[in-house]
């Protein structure tokens, strides 16, 4: 049963340790968003190819030493140490985990990767069948989807600068905003998590009930969205 959905930027400056006090309040409100969610997550991100985490597999934990801080995280509190060099976890599954660990410790995440290539279609019929997988199980379950805007919004963003990106920003803002699913559906590549966000369409079609804005902003030249779906 599909209980609540929180929606967060995919960026390892959320954590302490590598963003510090300069976005200590954008890491406060995804907390806040995160915090709604039950013992049982799904969380959606994107990688290479199609993937499933495991919350107590040998992927469960990760650290984001990668990224300047080995900040150790895991995905349940059962989460299995293998010996030997930490598992290298797309940034979308140490984020999940990270927010499991700060808002609910005793929760599970199991991480549902899609490969960043799938069209629409493809992207929102996977988000069907997470829903149907979803719906089969008794306990309710939340939903974290962990994904990013435009990287090119300012000129220091990590993906250069374009100003004509801003528009596809715009309109994933105001999309997520308003729960507008046929909007996410027709997002551009140039959204970086947009398959990501695609299935979500595909989760929650034809709409949630309320779509909840918590933060909009592109503070590193990224376009960085929170909000929380009551499907």
């Amino acid at each position: 049963m599909l209980s609540a959905i929180a929606i967060i930027p995919s960026a390892p400056v959320l954590v302490p340790e590598l963003g510090g006090a300069a976005v200590a309040e954008l890491t406060a409100v995804v907390l806040a968003a995160a915090a709604v969610l039950p013992a049982n997550w799904m969380a959606i991100g994107i990688d290479r190819a199609d993937d499933v985490l495991d919350p107590d597999g040998p992927r469960s934990c990760g650290t984001f030493a990668g990224y300047g801080a080995d900040v150790p995280v895991r995905l349940s509190p059962r989460g299995h140490d293998a010996p030997g060099p930490p598992v290298e976890l797309p940034v979308c599954a140490l984020l999940a985990a990270w927010v499991r660990g700060q808002v609910r410790p005793d929760a599970s995440a199991q991480v549902c990767l899609y490969g960043w290539d799938h069209d629409a279609g493809t992207a929102v019929q996977h988000g069907r069948q997470l829903r149907a997988e979803i719906d089969r199980l008794p306990e309710p379950v939340g939903v974290l989807v962990v994904a990013d805007g435009a990287n090119t919004l300012t000129p220091a963003a990590p993906g250069g600068y374009e100003p004509g990106d801003a528009d596809a920003q715009l309109a994933l803002d105001d999309a997520l905003a308003d729960g507008d699913v046929s909007a996410l559906t027709g997002l551009p590549p140039q959204i970086r998590g947009r398959v990501a966000f695609q299935v979500l369409a595909g989760l929650v079609e034809p709409g949630p009930r309320a779509a909840k804005e918590l933060y909009r902003g592109a503070p590193f030249g990224v376009g960085y969205f929170v909000g929380a779906w009551q499907p």
